[in-house]
C-alpha cells in the first residue's frame, strides 16, 4: 500500500533527509587517498549522533553499519572495514540514511579519490544525470515507470546498463515502502503519481554489463564483469506544483540542470 504525506510529514521527512545530506557531504570532504571506510562509517555515527538522529541502515536486516561504502566495482551494500583503504583514482559510493522523530531520510553520491580517470567521471556524470531525469518525470499524473524509461533511456543513451536487481523505493515511517521504482521499463506503466507520495530514487549505473555477483560477505554488489559501477540518490516528495527534493544539500553540491541533460 502507497502511504500519501501530508505537507507536516513531508517537512519531517526533509529535516531527515537534510541531515544525512549533510553528513553525506562532510563524508565527502573526507575522502581522500589513505582513509579507510572503517573511518568513514565511524564519522557518518558521530555526526548522526551529534543531530540526535539514529542511523537507518545500521541493525535493518542485520546490516552491521551505519554506511555503505561501495568502491570502484561494488555497486552497493560495500561493507565498511579497517583494511579497506582508498587509492588514488577510485571511486566510491557513500550511502546514508537516518531516522528521526519517527521518519527516514535516504541518499547516495558517488564521490571521486583524488584524480580519478576520464572515464570513471563520465560514469558518474551519467549516474547523476540519469537520476535528474528521473525526478524530473517524478509529477503528478505520470505513472511510475516514466522515472523508470526516463532513467533507463539517458544511460543506454550513453552507453552504459542499469542494474535489474535493486530498485528505490518510497519512505516515509520506514526506510523502505511501496512502491518499488526499478530504474528500468517502458513508459506509462504502474501506479498513477499522486501529491504527496516520496520516493528514494536511486539510479545504479553499471560502465559494462547489468549483471551483478553477490560477495561471500552476503551484502556486497558487485559488476559480474568487474567494470565500474556508479549510484546516486535524492528522496523526492510529489507535490502538485512538481518534484520537490528534499535531501537538497546535496542538490546544491552536486545538482545537473535539466536543462543540461
Amino acid at each position: 500500500m502507497i502511504v500519501l504525506k501530508t505537507r507536516k510529514e513531508i517537512e519531517k521527512i526533509r529535516k531527515a533527509c537534510q541531515i544525512v545530506a549533510e553528513i553525506l557531504l562532510r563524508l565527502k570532504e573526507e575522502v581522500a587517498p589513505g582513509v579507510s571506510t572503517w573511518d568513514l562509517n565511524r564519522l557518518s555515527e558521530e555526526l548522526a549522533k551529534k543531530k540526535k538522529a539514529k542511523p537507518a541502515f545500521k541493525g535493518y536486516r542485520g546490516y552491521p553499519f551505519a554506511l555503505c561504502t561501495s568502491i570502484n566495482e561494488e555497486i552497493v551494500h560495500g561493507m565498511p572495514s579497517k583494511k579497506r583503504v582508498l587509492k588514488e583514482g577510485d571511486i566510491i559510493s557513500l550511502d546514508f540514511g537516518v531516522v528521526i522523530n519517527g521518519f527516514y531520510g535516504d541518499a547516495a553520491i558517488t564521490v571521486p579519490v583524488g584524480k580519478i580517470s576520464k572515464r570513471a567521471k563520465r560514469l558518474c556524470e551519467v549516474t547523476e544525470g540519469s537520476l535528474y531525469k528521473g525526478i524530473e518525470r517524478a509529477r503528478v499524473g505520470n505513472r511510475l515507470s516514466d522515472i523508470s524509461h526516463a532513467i533507463q533511456s539517458y544511460v543506454e543513451s550513453k552507453g552504459y546498463s542499469v542494474v535489474r536487481e535493486f530498485v528505490g523505493h518510497g519512505i516515509g515511517r520506514h526506510l523502505h515502502e511501496s512502491p518499488q521504482i526499478p530504474n528500468y521499463g517502458p513508459p506509462g506503466r504502474g501506479v498513477k503519481l499522486k501529491a504527496g507520495m516520496v520516493l528514494a530514487i536511486e539510479p545504479m549505473i553499471n560502465e559494462g554489463t547489468p549483471d551483478i555477483e553477490i560477495l561471500s560477505d552476503k551484502w556486497t554488489a558487485v559488476t559480474k564483469d568487474r567494470k565500474l559501477s556508479a549510484h546516486y540518490e535524492h528522496t523526492v516528495a510529489i507535490l502538485p506544483e512538481g518534484p520537490d527534493i528534499l535531501s537538497s544539500l546535496i542538490a546544491e553540491e552536486c545538482q545537473v540542470s535539466f536543462d543540461k541533460l
